[in-house]
């Protein structure tokens, strides 16, 4: 089953023919990159840290709390959100500013619920 994908229609799941995969695949890493582009290290590290910490603490995460996560100041970690909110990246945020979904997770509730192996629970955005 390595190197094979499956796409899901209704019940079923049909194999792709590798050449439509891989060519879809090459295109949107190159697509990716650049819509990526604005994304600096500290970027990577506040996505990363809210990837990560949501499913660990089960609630909206405060600038505040990001900040203090990441060790960079709280004005540069709103900027950075505000940046990556409006590049429709990777996180969405509450009225209040705490970040409540970052992409794949989030702690409101939706249809998809999952389970880590180190048993956190969350819901999949």
């Amino acid at each position: 089953m390595r190197n094979r994908l499956l796409l899901g229609l209704w019940r079923f799941m049909v194999p792709l023919p590798r050449p439509i995969w891989q060519g879809e695949v090459s295109r949107g890493a190159q697509g990716s990159e650049a819509r990526l582009g604005f994304m600096s290290p500290e970027h990577h590290l506040v996505r990363d840290f809210t990837v990560r910490e949501l499913p660990r603490v089960g609630e909206p995460l405060s600038p505040q709390r990001i900040a203090q996560g990441v060790g960079l100041p709280v004005d540069r970690v709103v900027s950075i959100l505000d940046e990556l909110e409006q590049n429709m990246t990777f996180l969405f945020r509450s009225e209040q500013g705490a970040v409540t979904w970052a992409y794949p997770v989030t702690v409101e509730q939706t249809p998809h619920r999952v389970t880590f192996s180190t048993g956190e629970q969350v819901y999949a955005a």
